[in-house]
């Protein structure tokens, strides 16, 4: 399948339902492969704010973007809808921080992406696949990912309230699916919530048209879509916030009362816990080794390095000329514990950034036109070194281009563990003969 965007722009007009601002969205459509775009127009230099999970700012009762103090919030309905039409690339224009609240469901995002049409463009869709299960716990409630070929949800909702007794589906989203199931369930609170959440400045723009608030006796003012809408919306949460992924999803969720503080727990831990690789089209594929993941032998054949000096086990994501990620599993067997710290183990700062390097190597080397050459250190700049390394610790490495030339690059790396960077810097390099 190829990747999706709108075939025209079109505007929605609305309320936000925290602000209670008045705000006009334009979507418009993007380029293949730039994915989904935020621009706040009412700010100077309209700043842009990628839909992605490293842009996530933790506020209450809805999910919300931002960098540079620039925020968007209230986005999870209109990302499901984009989620469950199938669009990949998109510009979203708004002039206020706040997607309008509509009837409280992605049912007007989706009839507004169907009036200006959905067209395929040129590039194979990229996927993210869930390689090992995964989960959140807090108190009763739970998240879980299981790998899958297919995007299943099945939630369990169960609230302390006769009309919120337990409401469980589970379903593939696909784009009917989504639009006949999913699409027109609308968010809900129970009525003795509202005070509370009024003192704490949210829902200044909700009512009983664009929330459904459930008394003692019922849903006041308003009918129920579904026999079991409040389950549905929830599920219809979980598909916009996991679409931040910036990918679809290739996973079996299965959740349990969660909300949005877990689903973006979750989240985070998988963007750099799980594996994410391409359906098809991987630029890497041109290499004589496989797709991604590359394992330690197919490594082999584009670094020159070997054991004790070869701090890669894995390769699980690259796109020629533009991003690698690889994997470096720390245990206490490594060499250099032996003698740095040996009291107290911590992997070396030097060697952090010799495993970077290594990624950044594979970047610039897999590309066809430099098999058989040797990429080499010219200088490193900004280096930062943020947390210690442990015995036991994962360490996912990620190297991407800044610039590249025939015979030299910058790439700028950085390594994680547990989605928290422990280092990081801007590296140069020049090819050379081998």
């Amino acid at each position: 399948m190829n990747q999706k965007t709108i075939a025209k722009e079109v505007s929605i007009e609305g309320i936000g339902i925290h602000s209670g601002r008045e705000v006009k969205v334009t979507l418009k459509p993007s380029l293949a492969g730039s994915g989904i775009n935020f621009i706040r127009t009412d700010l100077k230099n309209h700043p842009v704010i990628p839909a992605h999970v490293s842009k996530i700012m933790l506020r209450p009762r809805r999910t919300s973007i931002g960098k540079k103090g620039v925020e968007i919030h209230t986005i999870e309905h209109l990302m499901a809808a984009l989620a469950g039409l199938g669009i990949d690339n998109l510009i979203v224009e708004l002039n206020s921080d706040e997607l309008p609240g509509l009837d409280g469901s992605s049912l007007g995002f989706v009839k507004a992406i169907k009036k200006a049409g959905i067209t395929e463009q040129e590039l194979p869709k990229k996927y993210f696949y869930v390689r090992e299960p995964s989960w959140i716990i807090k108190n009763d409630a739970s998240i879980i990912i299981l790998p899958s070929d297919e995007f299943r949800i099945s939630y369990t909702l169960n609230y302390d309230h006769p009309l919120l007794k337990t409401q469980y589906i589970s379903l593939v989203l696909g784009e009917e699916t989504f639009e006949k199931e999913l699409a027109s369930s609308r968010t809900f609170c129970l009525e003795k919530e509202v005070d509370t959440l009024k003192k704490q400045g949210l829902g200044k723009g909700a009512n009983f048209e664009n929330t459904l608030v459930v008394g003692s006796e019922g849903v006041i003012n308003n009918k129920l879509r579904f026999e079991n809408e409040f389950v549905r919306h929830k599920v219809c949460d979980v598909i916009g916030d996991f679409y931040l992924l910036g990918r679809p999803l290739k996973g079996h969720i299965i959740a349990v009362k969660s909300g949005h503080p877990l689903n973006i727990k979750l989240l985070q831990r998988i963007q750099y816990q799980g594996e994410s690789s391409r359906q098809a089209g991987v630029g890497a594929r041109s290499l004589h080794v496989g797709g991604p993941p590359f394992d330690i032998n197919a490594i082999h054949k584009i670094l020159p390095h070997r054991y004790p000096f070869l701090f890669i086990d894995k390769i699980v994501e690259l796109e020629e000329d533009k991003r690698a990620v690889g994997i470096k599993n720390v245990t206490i067997n490594d060499y250099f514990f032996k003698g740095h710290f040996p009291g107290k183990p911590i992997m070396p700062g030097v060697l952090i950034i010799e495993a970077m390097a290594q990624v950044g190597g594979v970047l610039m080397l897999s590309k066809p036109a430099n098999y058989g050459k040797l990429a080499y250190f010219m200088s490193m700049d900004k280096v930062k070194f943020r947390r210690t390394v442990l015995p036991g610790d994962q360490l996912w490495l990620e190297a991407t281009v800044v610039k590249i030339k025939s015979r030299t690059g910058q790439i700028h790396t950085k390594a994680m563990v547990d989605g928290k960077v422990v280092a990081e810097a801007e590296l140069m390099f020049t090819l050379v003969d081998a």
